[in-house]
């Protein structure tokens, strides 16, 4: 049963995160009885990266975007720290044999790894994407690790949001919108037509995070509900079954 109220009539829930995790969003949100309208806010691209020079004792993934590109640059029996429950699921799925959860966020990542490494005997390759992961990677470096940072994917905004998606906003036929990370939930707002964001920001928006949250908040959302875990599990329990 849901955390909510579910104050709208409509059972539409606007998905915006983008593949890999879309797909199966959009299968969750389904089963649970309500109608799922996938509007990802980013397109994602693997970049291909050559083996390092000096190989890694371990791989450390803030985000399952960056697995593609892991895949051609170290051996599958590296030890791999990921971010979140479902990074190491489908790091797993590709083949590594070890693989840890820091089951949450970026901080609980370095703590998982501080916990779990000797710094001085270990460099790390942390793949994230542009712009991510610059502040763990420093302050991975200031516990005494050797840090390897690259960038592993481009997630680049989308130009428009679908006339179909622009269409059930206006007619009132979405009463939920899933943002989760504050990158998306920026992107997903600059590409709506002006004049459709009243109608989105009626709906009620389920986050993962504050920082999230600030961001629609400031477009113009009323109704704005974080998840307990920066995880997607979280957000999906936070929507619970529809009532219809």
């Amino acid at each position: 049963m849901s955390q909510l109220l579910h104050p709208h009539k409509s059972i539409g829930v606007l998905v915006t995160r983008p593949e890999p995790g879309l797909s199966e969003t959009l299968v969750a949100v389904q089963k649970a009885g309500w109608q799922a309208y996938a509007s990802p806010a980013l397109e994602i691209s693997a970049h291909i990266l050559p083996p390092l020079a000096k190989p890694p004792t371990a791989l450390v993934l803030t985000s399952s975007q960056a697995i593609a590109c892991a895949c051609a640059m170290v051996a599958k029996n590296l030890p791999v720290f990921a971010v979140g429950a479902r990074t190491a699921q489908r790091a797993q799925a590709a083949g590594f044999t070890q693989v840890y959860s820091a089951n949450g966020n970026a901080a609980d990542l370095q703590a998982l790894l501080a916990r779990m490494v000797v710094p001085e005997q270990e460099r790390l390759l942390l793949l994230s994407g542009a712009g991510q992961g610059v502040s763990l990677a420093t302050q991975l470096q200031a516990l005494g690790f050797t840090v390897t940072r690259q960038v592993a994917y481009a997630a680049r905004p989308v130009a428009q949001i679908e006339p179909a998606i622009v269409q059930q906003l206006r007619a009132g036929s979405i009463g939920y919108s899933l943002f989760f990370s504050a990158q998306s939930a920026k992107a997903w707002v600059q590409a709506l037509p002006r004049d459709v964001l009243p109608f989105a920001a009626q709906t009620t928006a389920l986050v993962l995070s504050g920082a999230t949250a600030d961001i629609v908040r400031a477009a113009g959302w009323q109704q704005v509900h974080v998840a307990v875990q920066p995880n997607a599990t979280a957000l999906l329990a936070l929507l619970g079954t529809s009532p219809a």
